[in-house]
């Protein structure tokens, strides 16, 4: 015997069970007051198209590129490497714009002095690929820290940047040195606290 139509019973899956109709829906729309649903939707939608709503997009002369300089000396290097990357990326500013350059210049020194936390100073290792079968290279991060510093925070950094030509041009706005010397005092970077 098949239930009449509208008639619901619940049924050992209810999840894929239909709920019956609600009272409101089988009611006809009516005017009170002259406003209606159908009103208000379109006054939202009206107002969202003419009044506000707006992707804010800077302009060229809108964006300013500052320049910051980061001692690393004794500084976790993850966190280092976030805080740096939210920089160059431009996620400090109002105007940040995912798809826009609005980040700034990072100078870092004392790169030779980051630290990791816990054993992963014996146990982090960098891989790299000669292109070769069998060209597999990984380098700890003991002989990395003692050969190429800077390399260290560069690829930390490039980890949390965007993988394609936006990234790119962000990871040149990194730069890196082993000493607490660099040669770029013509651009006043002023000192980025973390």
């Amino acid at each position: 015997m098949r239930p009449e139509p509208g008639f619901w019973r619940p049924t050992a899956n209810a999840a894929r069970a239909r709920k019956p109709p609600s009272r409101k829906a089988a009611e006809p729309l009516t005017l009170r007051w002259g406003f209606s649903s159908f009103d208000s939707s379109f006054q939202v939608a009206w107002f969202l198209q003419n009044i506000g709503m707006r992707t804010f997009t800077p302009k060229a002369e809108d964006i300013h590129h500052a320049w910051w300089v980061v001692d690393a000396a004794d500084k976790p290097l993850g966190r280092l490497a976030a805080e740096i990357a939210k920089v160059i990326r431009g996620k400090h500013k109002p105007t940040y714009t995912p798809h826009l350059d609005t980040g700034d210049n990072v100078v870092v020194i004392n790169a030779e002095k980051v630290r990791l936390t816990g054993n992963k100073a014996d146990q982090k290792t960098y891989f790299r690929h000669s292109g070769y079968m069998g060209g597999e290279r990984h380098i700890p991060f003991r002989r990395m820290i003692e050969t190429h510093p800077e390399r260290v925070i560069e690829l930390a950094v490039k980890g949390m940047l965007p993988k394609n030509a936006l990234g790119r041009v962000l990871r040149s706005k990194l730069k890196v040195y082993a000493g607490s010397d660099h040669p770029h005092q013509g651009q006043r970077p002023e000192p980025l606290d973390l």
